[in-house]
């Protein structure tokens, strides 16, 4: 150890060897001057930056004829020792020479150094490689803007699933504040899909990334009522670059909400799919001799991925007469009734006589258990939609489309497709007649 080195270590006593320790641990390289210029402390990482050993570097004054050109030696000597009288840290870019005649261009950061009396008593320099300064700046800019701008949900989540951080965006995509779901479970949020979303979660802490996007979805709690998104959804194992080996911190979900685009691409799907089904029923009703026979037709193909039964009441001067019906307990085709039928026994205000008085269609849900029974339909349905037969100016009787408790309600799309199944029902009955 050089005189100067040895003269710092002798003042410092017994936590000598405690500094020299810490600066040997740090990451960033790190030099010390005393008031006269003269190094007196060199860490590991200026020794790997540079190449210079500690023991080649304590003891020199500055950089002159070393580690720094002839041309530049003055400037960066004066520029580092400035710093001495100066209050607070100065940050400055250097090209230093390496030990096999290399040059680096180093970042550093260097404030002065007061002895006990309170006077300028040397400098200390941290610095390092620019371009790894760089890209230190890059990932803590790009951490800000995620967890600010971006324009997609980025929620971080630790080891227990439970959130850390949470953005702005996926604040609003979650109906909640920033801060409010920290810490808290996911199921407080999510209704339905919670199960599905854990379960990715588990997943990326065990195995790793999937390496595709996820649709995932959930149903939220929101304070305006319950919610049904759909997030494309991607995953990251966030693992400590501390650890020799690699200690799993957490997970980055990053997400975007494509509700509206699923939405749109079902309701598209669905409508090929029914424009494919009435035209194939329309081609199979062609080759049928009977025009009943065909109005069945119709039916049979119309209730694929639509409804689990189909029934045909005709009018048959004030009341209603089954003609047809799809079989309950399993599924098969629409059958014609043997013989004439018989009257069906509507009470009053029935959703299919509400469909005869307005010549149009209603849709209806349970209210109750016995809410099929008492409407003369299979105990298993939940929700009904019926619609006119209308042929020449004349109504002909109401087909009525049944679905049981594990599909959705009819909605407003599922009653104009009914109408133009019913249009060709209708034909069909009106040239039996």
């Amino acid at each position: 150890m050089s005189a100067s080195r040895s003269e710092t270590a002798k003042a410092l006593g017994p936590g000598a060897d405690l500094l020299a320790a810490l600066l040997d641990g740090m990451d960033a390289a790190l030099c010390a001057f005393d008031g006269d210029g003269v190094i007196t402390h060199w860490n590991r990482e200026a020794e790997r930056i540079l190449g210079w050993s500690a023991e080649e570097a304590v003891g020199r004054s500055g950089f002159a004829g070393w580690a720094v050109r002839s041309a530049d030696a003055d400037d960066v000597h004066q520029r580092l020792m400035a710093v001495m009288d100066a209050p607070g840290r100065q940050v400055h870019e250097f090209a230093l020479v390496r030990k096999d005649g290399g040059r680096v261009l180093v970042r550093t950061q260097s404030a002065g150094v007061r002895g006990a009396d309170g006077r300028p008593a040397g400098v200390y320099c941290a610095f390092s490689e620019v371009h790894a300064q760089i890209d230190l700046e890059r990932s803590i800019a790009l951490s800000e803007a995620l967890f600010e701008d971006a324009s997609w949900g980025v929620v971080l989540v630790d080891v227990d699933l439970r959130p850390t951080v949470v953005n702005a965006h996926a604040a609003r995509a979650l109906g909640t504040g920033r801060t409010s779901l920290l810490g808290r479970p996911l199921g407080e949020l999510v209704v339905q899909g919670v199960e599905e979303l854990e379960g990715a979660l588990h997943h990326v802490l065990a195995e790793g990334a999937p390496r595709a996007l996820v649709e995932l979805w959930v149903t939220l709690r929101t304070p305006e009522g319950e919610r049904r998104r759909c997030w494309r959804s991607g995953f990251l194992r966030l693992a400590s670059p501390l650890a020799e080996e690699p200690v799993p911190l957490g997970v980055g979900w990053l997400f975007q909400d494509v509700t509206d685009a699923k939405v749109a691409e079902q309701e598209a799907d669905r409508l090929r799919f029914r424009t494919s089904q009435l035209h194939r029923a329309g081609s199979a009703a062609a080759e049928c001799e009977d025009p009943m026979e065909a109005a069945a037709t119709y039916l049979d193909f119309a209730l694929a991925g639509f409804a689990d039964h189909a029934l045909v009441d005709l009018v048959e001067g004030d009341r209603l007469v089954r003609a047809a019906a799809s079989p309950t307990g399993a599924p098969g085709p629409v059958a014609r009734l043997a013989g004439a039928g018989f009257p069906v026994r509507y009470a009053a205000g029935h959703p299919a006589l509400q469909a005869v008085d307005r010549a149009g269609s209603v849709r209806a849900s349970a209210s109750s258990e016995a809410w099929a029974t008492e409407r003369q339909w299979p105990r298993e349905a939940t929700h009904a939609l019926c619609t006119v037969l209308r042929s020449r100016g004349r109504t002909l009787g109401v087909v009525t489309f049944l679905r049981s408790g594990t599909r959705p309600a009819f909605e407003r799309p599922d009653a104009v497709y009914a109408e133009s199944v019913a249009v060709r029902v209708a034909a069909a009955v009106d040239l039996a007649g």
